[in-house]
């Protein structure tokens, strides 16, 4: 990992651009809707003081780079006085022994300058840990640690276990979407991990957005894992910010040039895949056959930022839809997890590869979510196909993983249960979609 913050700043290159505009061709971005398409606008706040880093550690965020049952990694930021730091951990004890016999694994150290003052990153991964263990850790350096944190390893095994994934946070993002992670984590507290289907922030490149967006999440970055794949706001003329890689560790498995925004995992039965719709899809189409045939997990999860089956009116990314739909049916992706489009939406197990066929051409065996978890919404649009959509709610999803049965059910920023839904995996290997109440649903908590 010696080297996981050396190309933080690559550029994708006239040849990307042009290929990115052929990929994509519809008619309404973020950038470019007008305000007819953007309902619900809240009210701006007086801007308050972003906190400057410190030699005391802050956004602190653990993360999954390699296998999760004996690996985490760590990141965190100070100020430049920092020169060192490194993870003291050890296995959780019920009282505060483990001190006596932590270990210390030291951080890769890199000065950032990014838009507000120069700071430093550091990173650490912590290795040969034991599966289904509970850990506690610290980050610093000389009178300067973070408190302790906990957390659990995955197991090695397949095992039950519940991950939270959330659409959009984008915007206003301390004032609105705190509430949204933190219900999360009320509702899920022992949660595997959380999944983040892009646009974390709304300008990639502005340090203070970031700042909100680790003081939203708070400890809870900390604690349980976050996995995420970058969104359209995460770039800008083609360039993925340069925040992402070094606050963020993910895998570097995916093709060249795509590290930590294409890759995939598994936890305990799942493969989790991530893809990256801004960047060179050509190469992920290539690349991902051979992800999705090699091993035998139980369930196969992909998610991305552009969504297949657009939730908003006005948007549609068929071209995208052309180069992957066909890989998902033939190699039996199970659940699709998307955003970009600020309303929801959620496909039965059949959809179209041509939006004009309609129910004339459907096939599949996936179901596709797009969702949002931030206050920015955009008029959501009902398709035949899709037995919920909705627009004007901030979401969060819980979704529960067994051998065969997956339960999913997404709930509203205030609680309730907006949809919810089993697949069942039958004795031929195929998906059994069943509609769940909102009632029934509540019960699973």
């Amino acid at each position: 990992m010696a080297t996981r913050f050396t190309n933080h700043s690559r550029l994708v290159g006239p040849a990307g651009v042009f290929a990115l505009a052929a990929w994509f061709s519809s008619p309404v971005t973020p950038q470019t809707t007008d305000a007819s398409n953007q309902s619900n606008e809240v009210s701006t706040p007086a801007k308050r003081p972003e906190p400057t880093a410190t030699a005391l550690p802050d956004r602190v965020v653990l993360t999954l780079a390699d296998d999760p049952a004996t690996t985490v990694d760590v990141s965190w930021r100070t100020d430049v006085s920092v020169a060192e730091a490194a993870v003291e951990y050890a296995v959780a004890t019920p009282g505060p022994e483990f001190v006596k016999s932590s270990s210390t694994q030291k951080a890769e150290t890199v000065p950032f300058g990014g838009e507000g003052d120069e700071v430093h990153r550091h990173h650490a991964q912590l290795r040969e840990l034991t599966p289904n263990t509970a850990y506690v850790y610290r980050v610093g350096s000389g009178d300067s640690w973070s408190e302790w944190f906990q957390f659990r390893t995955a197991s090695a095994e397949a095992a039950p276990f519940r991950f939270v994934y959330f659409g959009d946070a984008q915007n206003k993002i301390r004032d609105h979407w705190s509430r949204v992670v933190r219900s999360a984590a009320l509702d899920a507290p022992d949660a595997g991990l959380m999944l983040h289907a892009g646009d974390l922030v709304n300008v990639g490149e502005r340090d203070r957005e970031w700042g909100q967006w680790f003081a939203a999440g708070s400890w809870l970055n900390a604690t349980l894992p976050q996995i995420a794949t970058p969104g359209n706001h995460e770039y800008t003329r083609g360039q993925l910010t340069s925040q992402w890689r070094p606050q963020f560790a993910f895998p570097e498995n995916g093709p060249a040039g795509l590290e930590e925004t294409a890759y995939w995992l598994d936890y305990q039965g799942v493969r989790f895949v991530s893809l990256n719709s801004l960047e060179d899809v050509e190469a992920q189409v290539k690349w991902l056959p051979d992800v999705l045939s090699a091993g035998e997990p139980q369930w196969t999860i992909v998610f991305l930022h552009y969504p297949l089956f657009s939730a908003a009116k006005g948007r549609d990314n068929g071209q995208l839809r052309a180069a992957l739909k066909p890989i998902f049916d033939e190699y039996g992706v199970d659940l699709v997890l998307q955003g970009h489009d600020h309303a929801y939406l959620r496909t039965g197990l059949e959809t179209p590869l041509n939006l004009e066929d309609g129910a004339q051409a459907l096939s599949g065996n996936t179901v596709y979510v797009v969702s949002v978890s931030g206050p920015k919404m955009y008029p959501a649009m009902s398709r035949d196909f899709a037995p919920s959509s909705a627009g004007g709610l901030q979401l969060y999803q819980v979704i529960d993983v067994e051998r065969d049965e997956l339960r999913f059910r997404a709930h509203r920023a205030d609680g309730p249960v907006h949809d919810a839904f089993i697949l069942h995996r039958e004795a031929d290997g195929r998906n059994r979609l069943e509609e769940i109440p909102s009632a029934e649903a509540e019960l699973w908590r």
